[in-house]
């Protein structure tokens, strides 16, 4: 059991400022200093001081891995300013709901260098996880533990395809009158910075009734934006949702979200390459993907991709293709699912753009459930009157262990869900 033998609060000089509502209010970064006998979770180890920080971040900082950053509330990187996080930082959320629920926003011209490694990747996790310095993995948490804390949102000025053609939009998760969610553009090379090994954890926390902040969500993100190898372990929502934009984005792993793994709206027009998602009891779809929702298109590309089912609970589908999608999804390889788990054309906006050729479909490759004879029985036309022909003949059956698509699992041996989850990378 952690000891605390000391504790200091030191008022740094380091001032936040804030625009944020009453409830939102403290503007001072403080220290806490703790002396342990111990980190709480049987192993020992040094003292690691405690950073806490709540609302806008006035220059340019930089977080270190000998301190542990506690997210209190909303903390904002804004417009002209660079958050820099060294490998091997922890960065926790604290509970909280509504208004009051933690995350790191990286606001349009506001730019992060979060750039991990394998062997130290960043931590977001929650306050109640009981990991410290120089760890990887606490003891207390597992793939059930949800909504602990909010999510990390980037938001850039890259094109977004909003209903009525606004030329920005607030981002999901963060009330209307924070006017630092505002995110789209029409800079498609916007630049927000670097997201390298980075692993997110038990998060989601619920701001009002159906509306959960994603693990990293992704608004109007230019594509000089980097963004790779990047986990999402747990969340309420989804895992990593793209709002528009063109930011590419490689070597994702998600595991045990509450809704869909990887979800794209709004003409988002990146590539997404090379990606592992993990369903767990409660996950919904592994993709799910939207299309335009003003007169601007944009095509995604989504390849090299393994998703892996549950059969556990009657939750966990493939795919759902809805509202006027566009792009392409090739080199999927799916085992695990259910007989009763599809892809699906959602409407008859997303059957006509397959007939047209704008939603197209390269190879997947799927390990047939028990009661499936035909894999093209997996893949659904649920539009009220549009036809379609051809929808799962791009699709093979195959056994176990014998697939020539999919992702290359060996980039993600690095994550904490290879571990836990027994992926075996």
């Amino acid at each position: 059991m952690k000891k605390l033998i000391l504790t200091v609060l030191i008022a740094s000089t380091l001032v936040f400022t804030s625009c944020f509502k009453d409830d939102d209010t403290p503007i001072v970064i403080e220290e806490t200093t703790i002396i342990n006998n111990g980190n709480g979770n049987g192993n020992g180890g040094e003292d690691c001081p405690i950073v806490a920080v709540t609302g806008f971040i006035s220059e340019d900082i930089t977080w270190t891995p000998d301190n542990i950053y506690q997210l209190n509330q909303k903390v904002v990187v804004p417009d002209g300013v660079t958050l820099t996080i060294n490998p091997g930082t922890i960065i926790k959320g604290s509970a909280g709901t509504g208004s009051l629920a933690s995350a790191l926003i990286i606001a349009r011209g506001g730019s992060i260098n979060a750039q991990g490694t394998a062997e130290q990747p960043i931590i977001f996790t929650s306050t109640s996880d009981n990991i410290t310095c120089g760890e990887t993995a606490g003891t207390n948490l597992d793939e059930n533990d949800r909504g602990l804390w909010g999510g990390l949102i980037v938001l850039g000025n890259a094109p977004s395809s909003f209903s009525g053609d606004i030329p920005t939009a607030q981002i999901e998760g963060i009330p209307a009158d924070d006017t630092f969610g505002q995110y789209g553009g029409s800079e498609p090379d916007d630049d927000s910075g670097f997201l390298r090994f980075i692993s997110i954890r038990h998060g989601g926390a619920l701001i009002g009734e159906g509306n959960e902040i994603n693990g990293l969500t992704l608004g109007g993100v230019g594509a000089g934006t980097v963004i790779d190898n990047i986990e999402v372990v747990a969340n309420v929502d989804d895992g990593v949702e793209f709002f528009g934009g063109n930011v590419n984005a490689s070597n994702l792993l998600v595991w045990a979200q509450g809704d869909d793994a990887l979800d794209i709206d709004q003409a988002y027009s990146g590539v997404i390459d090379n990606a592992v998602v993990v369903l767990g009891d409660v996950s919904d779809h592994a993709f799910e993907i939207d299309g335009p929702e003003g007169t601007l298109n944009g095509e995604f590309t989504l390849q090299n991709v393994t998703i892996i089912g549950n059969t556990v609970t009657s939750n966990g589908e493939y795919a759902d293709y809805r509202s006027n999608a566009q792009g392409n999804t090739s080199n999927i390889y799916a085992y695990g699912f259910k007989d009763s788990s599809d892809v699906e054309l959602d409407n008859d906006g997303v059957a006509t753009n397959y007939n047209n050729g704008d939603l197209t479909f390269g190879t997947w490759e799927i390990v047939l459930p028990t009661g499936v004879a035909n894999v093209n029985d997996i893949f659904v036309n649920n539009a009220e009157t549009v036809t379609v022909t051809g929808f799962g003949d791009f699709a093979t059956a195959v056994t176990q262990g014998n697939q020539t698509v999919g992702a290359n699992t060996s980039n993600l041996s690095w994550t904490y869900a290879n571990t836990a989850a027994g992926l075996g990378f």
